[in-house]
């Protein structure tokens, strides 16, 4: 029997983040995850011991590993959909190779999913770099004070704007401001989410998942953002507040940024 939950983790070139992105995995309070890593860089992320470490304490942990290599390299949209393709479960857990998790998070976000039934569930990824940077003119929120709904979200939306929320240490002030815990969790409202996102698997495959990559340049930007504003428009979906999730902050791979697919490609 598949585990709840599938991680889906793309890599490419970041053994070391993504030795602490799994060791954040290892020590989880929910425990019913399997994990698949995809992995694009020119030497395999597999053979560095770090990662090897960590991977082997999942499976000692009674978690299923699958280490697998996708070249060659046709952009993050189709890595996106051959790491889907390879789910059983239930619910997926798209997390970015540069991610370090609370204890909480996992569970906090299965708990979401479950009251509201809704196409996916995010937690903004907090750069602690930007600790003491606060920027008030950013941090707006929009809570949601009953089930999370469909909604219609495009960048010609003034909704679009919600976003800023998830710069910097944005929501890490938001949420020491309203005094929130984990065990004191608010769904909120969200343009999208970057990094940490849980999915209903049937409700993203219905909404064509990430197989609009055959339609792309191998460039791009914004593949994640797409799929969950398909989702949002016909299940809905909601960002979570306190998040646990902090982005390590390494430089990005993808050095072209032209083509941005949301501005690009139709609802």
């Amino acid at each position: 029997m598949p585990a709840r939950i599938t991680v889906l983790i793309p890599s490419c070139n970041r053994s070391g983040t993504l030795a602490v992105t799994l060791t954040g995995l290892c020590f989880q309070e929910y425990q019913d995850f399997a994990v698949v890593i995809s992995d694009q860089s020119n030497t395999l992320v597999y053979h560095d011991p770090s990662v090897q470490t960590a991977v082997r304490l999942l499976e000692k942990k009674g978690h299923q590993v699958q280490q697998l290599a996708n070249l060659p390299r046709r952009g993050l949209a189709q890595q996106r959909q051959f790491l889907l393709d390879s789910v059983e479960s239930r619910y997926c857990l798209y997390l970015d190779d540069d991610v370090l998790l609370e204890p909480f998070v996992i569970g906090n976000m299965l708990q979401a999913q479950e009251e509201e039934d809704t196409g996916f569930v995010g937690q903004a990824l907090i750069g602690l770099s930007y600790r003491n940077d606060y920027r008030p003119h950013q941090q707006a929120i929009e809570l949601w004070e009953g089930p999370v709904e469909p909604e219609l979200v495009t960048p010609q939306h003034a909704s679009w704007q919600r976003h800023t929320l998830h710069n910097a240490a944005n929501i890490l002030h938001v949420q020491e401001k309203m005094q929130l815990s984990p065990n004191m969790q608010r769904k909120y409202k969200v343009a999208w989410v970057g990094g940490c996102v849980l999915y209903d698997v049937q409700k993203l495959r219905e909404t064509g998942g990430f197989e609009f990559w055959k339609e792309i340049p191998e460039e791009h930007v914004g593949e994640d953002v797409l799929a969950q504003l398909r989702v949002m428009k016909r299940y809905g979906g909601c960002g979570l507040i306190p998040s646990g999730a902090y982005h390590q902050e390494a430089p990005t791979t993808i050095v072209n940024r032209k083509f941005d697919i949301p501005k690009e490609l139709a609802l």
